[in-house]
């Protein structure tokens, strides 16, 4: 309960009137509307470089709200306004929010929200679900609002850290793209510029723990899986450097085991 009280002071407090109740859907539940509502508003999100709308739906009984996505960048040589090395093969795609999400189902994660392809004006784009109530991971840190149980609480970090490090995420540490709803419970967001070419991990030592349950599924994943799931979002390309990366966390969580045991390092 001082979860919800602490969120409704954060709001209070920013001079935001209070949002109306939207319907919570999760799963093909949730696929199925966001496919299929009825767009009954939208508003752009000035936030990021992609251009995002969020989208109110509904179907006359249930209102929900969502991210609607079109951005598809693609690029033999991408030079940044940083003035950073340029990147080869440079994708930015609504592609690859869905194949997050699916690639999500796959190995049982549950913390990239709801995300299916849609047609809207003749235009094609993702429409993924808004998670509402929640603050940014950014936010919960400078408001010092501590997980009542941070053993979970350290478990769904490590398994994002897995998550970003598979699909490559250009941006894995930005914490504006990780959500904490009022239940302490984490959300993955923002992936168009994932699932990258490149055949190494970003940060390694960015993993130290891992779920017995999640490597189970990276060792299950195969090429005729990728292909089956992810095949319309991703290219071939991209399917062979999420395995070659499958491939070295799993060497990395060996390592570690042996080098640490496996009650330090498996939970």
């Amino acid at each position: 309960m001082w979860m919800v009280l602490i969120f409704a002071a954060l709001l209070a407090g920013s001079g935001v009137a209070e949002e109306p109740t939207y319907t919570r859907l999760t799963g093909v539940e949730a696929e199925d509307f966001l496919r299929t509502a009825e767009i009954v508003d939208r508003e752009n999100i000035p936030i990021g470089v992609t251009a995002p709308q969020r989208l109110t739906l509904s179907d006359g009984t249930r209102t929900v709200r969502a991210v609607w996505k079109t951005i598809a960048e693609y690029r033999p040589v991408k030079r940044f306004d940083d003035g950073g090395p340029p990147e080869l093969g440079f994708r930015d795609s609504y592609e690859s929010e869905i194949a997050a999400y699916e690639l999500d189902k796959i190995l049982g994660f549950d913390f990239v929200p709801p995300t299916v392809k849609r047609r809207i004006r003749r235009t094609d784009g993702s429409l993924q679900l808004w998670v509402e109530d929640c603050v940014t991971e950014g936010a919960r840190r400078r408001q010092d609002l501590r997980p009542p149980d941070p053993e979970a609480w350290t478990r769904q970090i490590f398994n994002t850290r897995l998550f970003r490090q598979l699909t490559y995420d250009a941006d894995f540490k930005n914490l504006s793209n990780l959500l904490v709803d009022k239940d302490f419970r984490l959300w993955v967001i923002d992936h168009s510029r994932a699932f990258r070419t490149q055949k190494v991990l970003q940060n390694q030592d960015y993993l130290r723990r891992f779920s017995r349950r999640h490597l189970a599924g990276l060792r299950a994943l195969t090429p005729e899986i990728l292909e089956e799931k992810l095949g319309d979002w991703l290219t071939l390309g991209q399917r062979e450097s999420l395995l070659a990366r499958r491939d070295l966390l799993l060497a990395h969580a060996e390592r570690l085991i042996a080098e640490l045991g496996e009650e330090t390092v498996l939970y």
